[in-house]
């Protein structure tokens, strides 16, 4: 269901037209992690090794790449028209310009100059058409589909101009796009094992299981990157990639899984230990069709039953933060809706024999099979079985889930980690892996794109965050810390992590 809003509406928001000017990656990049030490020499030509718990499922973001593939290729060797810095803010990338009329329906974009793909094809309109109508296609299992499903037609104007039209306003439109990456139409390769973008990366070489390469791009159209190149190497769990880091083998972290290994790098003034801004969710999410979870009342029960703060406790023990919604404090809707969350064992018990299981029920907990997830799971198990509920835990790989849960929606609950800023929006739809199917929600949702400012936009998703809440929709459990820890030869690299984005093209390494 889309409900609409006559243009008129939405004109006193949409009648200026906006024109950004051209921004390269240089001009505006991450926050530096840290300054080189006084003294030190940095080397361009110096290969970055980065540590990583994510590594891609394949190298389509529209295929299911999943969060590797985001934190290796976005910004580095893929780029957008757009881009979300680490500071969250939306820069123009590939888009020199761009105009929008004033009802609010048709965006004109004019490309870079000079820009051209890895394999030496230059970057065209028609690229830029293939690669918006690749990610809004029928099978594509990009993050962003169903919000840019308002694209009513791509055009290319010219080589270097795009028309987009929508089929109704979109105040996050805009935004939205810096998800899309500009690809290659003409490329003939397989795009789940080989890349070809226009970033500051080519892509080297990936070996499944160990480790993925980037050489830096002699001929790309911005600031070239400060080092020679970076290798992504994988690892399983977080005290391999801890010990990694202390031999040398890496030399930063994107994100550390325990503070239990932390420890031993604030006992040297080798390591730089950095707690940036996170906006990845940890929860515990239902298939909100089938019984029981159908009913609003087991829900509250499952939440009721769970302490949140001494699972944050026990897994970060004082780092991450408690949020009771979908929403991180970074996103402009956020309230703190902890107190609609609370651990409340006895009120779980009258729940559940409210919805006629005073007997208590069992169900699977699919839970993926690395840090922090077997940890958790055993503590819900733990805390559940104190109402009456037994949770069966089934350990899967991250290509399980996404085969299982994601795709087949063949799960009871299941633990997963959503990483993406302003994702709030996804209880508004009922196809959604979760199934959350209330249709307040999916009004506020799709009217909070119509409307004639931020601030409405604000208060609208408010509700649906509220909504949710009080739904028990999914159980929050906690907000990740965002802890990069890296060598003190090391500066330049991004310390938010935002969407689990990891831009390298700015790390330097001193002698």
């Amino acid at each position: 269901m889309r409900l609409t809003t006559p243009a008129a509406a939405v004109a006193v928001a949409l009648a200026a037209t906006i024109a950004l000017a051209s921004c390269s990656p240089a001009e505006s990049g991450p926050t530096d992690g840290a300054e080189p030490p006084a003294g030190a020499q940095v080397d361009p030509e110096a290969t970055i090794d980065i540590g990583s718990m994510y590594e891609p499922q394949n190298l389509d973001n529209t295929s299911g790449g999943g969060q590797g593939v985001t934190e290796a290729l976005t910004g580095n060797v893929y780029e957008g028209l757009f881009r979300l810095a680490d500071t969250g803010e939306v820069e123009p990338l590939l888009a020199a310009s761009h105009e929008m009329s004033a009802d609010g329906l048709i965006y004109t974009f004019t490309l870079q100059e000079g820009v051209s793909f890895h394999s030496g094809a230059p970057l065209t309109a028609d690229d830029v058409v293939y690669s918006i109508e690749k990610v809004i296609a029928e099978d594509s299992q990009s993050a962003r589909r169903s919000q840019l499903a308002v694209i009513d037609a791509v055009t290319a104007l010219d080589e270097g101009t795009v028309q987009v039209t929508l089929s109704e306003p979109s105040i996050s439109f805009i935004y939205n796009l810096s998800y899309v990456w500009i690809v290659n139409g003409a490329f003939e390769g397989d795009r789940n094992a080989v890349a070809d973008g226009t970033g500051p990366y080519t892509f080297g070489q990936w070996t499944r299981g160990s480790a993925l390469s980037l050489d830096r791009n002699p001929d790309y159209w911005g600031e070239q990157a400060a080092n020679a190149g970076v290798v992504y190497h994988y690892f399983s769990d977080a005290t391999a990639l801890n010990n990694a880091l202390l031999t040398g083998a890496v030399d930063v972290a994107t994100s550390q899984q325990s503070p239990d290994g932390l420890a031993q790098f604030e006992m040297t003034d080798d390591f730089v230990i950095n707690d940036g801004d996170s906006t990845t969710k940890l929860l515990l999410a239902f298939d909100d069709t089938e019984a029981p979870f159908d009913d609003v009342r087991v829900r509250q029960a499952v939440s009721y039953a769970i302490d949140d703060e001494k699972l944050l406790e026990s897994v970060w023990g004082d780092y991450g933060t408690l949020i009771g919604s979908m929403v991180p404090p970074t996103d402009p809707w956020y309230e703190d809706l902890t107190d609609l969350d609370p651990y409340d064992p006895e009120r779980s018990r009258e729940l559940l024999e409210e919805a006629g299981l005073e007997g208590g029920f069992t169900f699977s907990l699919d839970t993926p099979n690395y840090d922090p997830h077997p940890t958790a799971a055993t503590f819900i198990q733990s805390q559940l079985a104190e109402v009456g509920i037994t949770v069966e835990i089934n350990s899967i790989t991250a290509d399980e889930w996404y085969t299982k849960v994601y795709q087949n929606r063949d799960f009871d609950a299941t633990m997963q980690e959503h990483v993406n800023d302003r994702d709030l929006v996804w209880y508004g739809d009922p196809d959604f892996y979760w199934g959350y199917d209330n249709a307040d929600v999916q009004e506020w949702v799709q009217q909070s794109e119509l409307v004639a400012s931020e601030a409405e936009q604000t208060e609208l998703l408010k509700l649906v965050a509220r909504t949710t809440a009080e739904e028990a929709a999914s159980e929050w459990l906690f907000l990740y810390p965002q802890i990069v820890v890296a060598s003190n030869a090391l500066s330049g690299y991004p310390l938010n992590g935002l969407n689990s984005q990891f831009f390298a093209y700015d790390i330097e390494k001193s002698v």
